[in-house]
């Protein structure tokens, strides 16, 4: 298909009023450009989806383009839609005839065209996350692939992140027993798909980019339909998207490799590009590798295409001055930028503000001051954000807000005490302390798995109904996997007994196999995030329980549930209230607030730990720029020099990302400390940021325990048993010791809680 289309607006679209008026000299040339490939490196707040749209009907007004000549992608539904409705306040088209969409939704149209020459049904379905999860587990059933040694999810994650390399199961490389076990429920899972005529999410792309590459007359097709093709947030997209673009965009030919790399490489075999490809990105603010996405693919496209026009949007519309200089001085720390330095017309405006707790409680505390004083300003509580590096985090922040009556959302996730783990942790508590809970022995019944399959429980519930019983009275007569269950919860109802709460979570935790089922979740590459984050949230229980004990104190089961109940239920906003974002920072990428607190600003904690022990800070630090281009007009800095984790307190050291802000553009709230301290400062006394980035946290001890404890004492603990203290940090209620117990082994455990005895 040729550019046939006329144009129906103007030849000049000089005479719009609209189009090109309010356009920057940077935007404008970006939407002017030949219609050759370009790369438009778009700072946050500079406009791109203005960019982009306007691009798109600029191409169509002046008849260089006609609507079924363009190809644009983005990345979300919410992105395509804003997409449309923009286009069709400029154009006087059919904006739903046009090819734009998400990879996915592309993919699907696609394939739904030419379903017979992809070997898929006319009426092919796509499985959903959950459908894929069933589809898998009947797979391994039929395999007899136990459950229990290989996690259906674990299994999930592994085919889609196969795919999403474009791999096949019998492209796999399977170095070991373990890898090929999965390789064979991966080969039969896509033999069920396909007898079935089902495809799941990752599918869609790699069918769509086999049946282009093996087809030469189609891919020919499209490569001559297509002649634009605009791609949104392309910092985004993995390495089987950008070899999708590039064949659609006729830069390189499909050649199948030797395994184990059977897509082509970048670059590899490319021919001039038959299309113009329009890349609008921004390389600082890559954050999502832990999903595939390659910041690479942005200096492979300027090879690969050629690309002579690369047009820097740098002008900023949506934050302060201030806000900007902080974000530029500290993204400058990252190598290998293509560069760029935002900027605005408007002031300054106010410093960054800068808050030293002494605890993550103290933290807490004062960012909901804050928000109450803002409040009476007039700024709305959902004009407000709270970033977090790690959900756990959430947890002490979300108590301070449900003590003070402020209505929040979490955005892009779940309440604390709404999310997976902590749910399957509070049920066996709750089943410890009441065996009538027939809710709380269903979900955990079988997890971990254990082997009580769907049909157990049928007969369970059928046993319960027939003797109108409790489902624990009948679990106590049903014999094997379910005895064992049953034997499990009297165990962990005897082990706690006299413990203290902190405690009681810690055995429940260890004893259920909670934390060995996600400590081997940690083993699966494409799982351990969502499995670190998992076991953060769960060693936060611990610390919510210490919490509860000490603000309440009372150190009952009871109270603690009745507590957790009531907090995951209070001040729940409803759609269209006003209440106070909270997210991670991941969460909060394309979004902007007119306040922004980021917290928890501690080295280990932001930049995290795992990227810290990589030596790989670039893209922590690039998720530290997301979150400073998030505010436009106030932007806190908090954090703390004592943290609870694990049920204990730590020291902490402020984040490094703090010395690279530069001073001048920072306001320290906290009063000893207001008279602009120098960072190079090496009084301990007088500068507090010196003296918080100096503090060793956890190797070094703080100061010395009660003295009643010392090293090599022998002491005896009600559960552990006999031990000798071998270690020490902290004083009074705040310290711990460190015990080799005989049968236990070392323990670190609270001196506030854990009523040693000396021998």
């Amino acid at each position: 298909m040729g550019n046939r289309f006329n144009p129906i607006l103007w030849d000049n679209p000089q005479m719009n009023p609209v189009l090109l008026s309010g356009l920057n000299p940077e935007q404008r040339a970006a939407v002017e450009l030949p219609a050759q490939s370009a790369l438009i490196l778009a700072g946050a707040g500079s406009g791109k989806t203005r960019v982009l749209t306007t691009r798109i009907a600029y191409l169509i007004s002046t008849g260089q383009a006609n609507p079924h000549s363009i190809l644009a992608v983005t990345f979300t539904n919410k992105a395509a839609k804003e997409m449309k409705t923009r286009l069709s306040s400029m154009l006087p088209v059919n904006i739903n005839s046009m090819w734009i969409g998400t990879f996915h939704g592309l993919c699907n149209r696609l394939l739904r065209a030419h379903f017979r020459e992809a070997n898929l049904p006319q009426t092919f379905q796509i499985l959903d996350s959950g459908d894929q999860l069933s589809a898998i587990k009947r797979v391994m059933k039929a395999l007899n692939v136990d459950p229990e040694k290989f996690i259906p999810r674990d299994i999930q994650n592994f085919i889609s992140g196969s795919k999403e390399q474009g791999l096949r199961a019998h492209e796999v490389e399977a170095y070991d027993q373990f890898t090929r076990r999965k390789v064979e429920v991966f080969a039969e899972y896509d033999a069920q798909c396909q007898r079935e005529g089902v495809v799941d999410f990752s599918e869609l792309l790699l069918r769509c980019y086999e049946l282009l590459s093996r087809n030469q007359a189609l891919r020919e097709h499209y490569q001559e339909r297509f002649k634009h093709i605009l791609v949104d947030e392309f910092q985004d997209t993995n390495p089987l998207q950008y070899r999708w673009l590039k064949l659609l965009a006729g830069a390189g030919e499909y050649r199948r490799r030797p395994h184990p790399n059977p897509l082509p490489l970048a670059g590899e075999g490319a021919n001039a590009a038959t299309s113009s490809l329009f890349a609008v990105g921004d390389d600082d603010q890559s954050i999502y590798a832990f999903r595939g996405a390659n910041v690479g693919n942005m200096q492979e496209l300027l090879r690969d295409f050629h690309v002579e026009n690369v047009i820097k949007l740098e002008q900023n519309y949506r934050s302060h001055g201030n806000i900007l200089d902080a974000a530029n001085a500290l993204i400058a720390n990252n190598k290998n930028r293509l560069g760029k330095n935002l900027w605005t017309s408007e002031n300054g405006g106010e410093q960054l503000r800068v808050y030293e707790a002494e605890t993550d409680v103290d933290e807490a505390r004062f960012i909901v001051e804050e928000i109450q004083e803002l409040k009476r300003e007039g700024v709305k509580l959902t004009e407000m954000a709270l970033l977090y590096r790690s959900n756990a985090q959430s947890r002490v922040l979300e108590h301070a807000l449900v003590s003070a009556g402020l209505s929040y959302r979490v955005y892009g996730g779940l309440r604390f005490f709404e999310r997976q783990e902590i749910k399957h942790t509070l049920a066996y508590l709750r089943l410890m302390e009441n065996t009538d809970d027939d809710n709380a022995l269903l979900r955990i019944i079988n997890f971990p798995t254990r082997g009580i399959g769907a049909r157990s429980i049928e007969q369970l519930q059928e046993s319960a109904r027939i003797n109108n019983t409790t489902l624990w009275d009948a679990a106590a007569r049903a014999g094997g996997k379910v005895t064992a269950f049953v034997g499990l919860i009297e165990s962990l109802r005897s082990g706690i007994a006299g413990l203290p709460l902190p405690e009681i979570m810690e055995h429940v935790l260890h004893h259920s196999g909670l934390v060995a089922h996600y400590e081997g979740e940690k083993a699966v590459a494409s799982k351990r995030r969502e499995a670190e984050e998992r076991l953060e949230n769960m060693n936060e229980l611990i610390n919510s329980a210490t919490l509860f004990v000490y603000e309440n104190e009372d150190d009952s089961l009871t109270a603690f549930l009745t507590h957790a109940s009531l907090e995951s239920g209070e001040h729940q906003a409803g759609e269209g209230d006003d209440a106070l974002h909270l997210m991670t920072v991941h969460a909060a990428k394309g979004l902007e607030f007119h306040t922004v607190f980021i917290t928890g600003l501690e080295e280990s904690l932001f930049p995290h730990q795992n990227s810290i022990d990589n030596n790989d800070l670039d893209e922590e630090r690039r998720l530290m720029y997301v979150a400073i281009t998030r505010a436009r007009r106030r932007l806190y800095l908090t954090f703390a020099q004592r943290r609870m984790l694990h049920g204990q307190t730590h020291f902490s050291r402020v984040s490094s990302f703090m010395r690279e802000l530069p001073e001048g553009l920072l306001h320290w709230i906290t009063p000893r400390y207001s008279a602009s301290p120098s960072f190079q400062s090496s009084s301990y006394e007088t500068n507090s940021y010196t003296k918080a980035f100096n503090a060793v946290p956890m190797e070094k001890a703080p100061p010395a325990p009660s003295a009643m404890w010392r090293i090599g004492q022998r002491v005896f603990h009600q559960k552990f048993g006999e031990g000798v203290v071998t270690g020490s940090e902290g004083s009074g209620t705040e310290g711990r010791v460190q015990v080799n117990f005989k049968r236990a082994g070392s323990k670190w455990l609270a001196l506030e809680y854990a009523k040693l005895e000396a021998l």
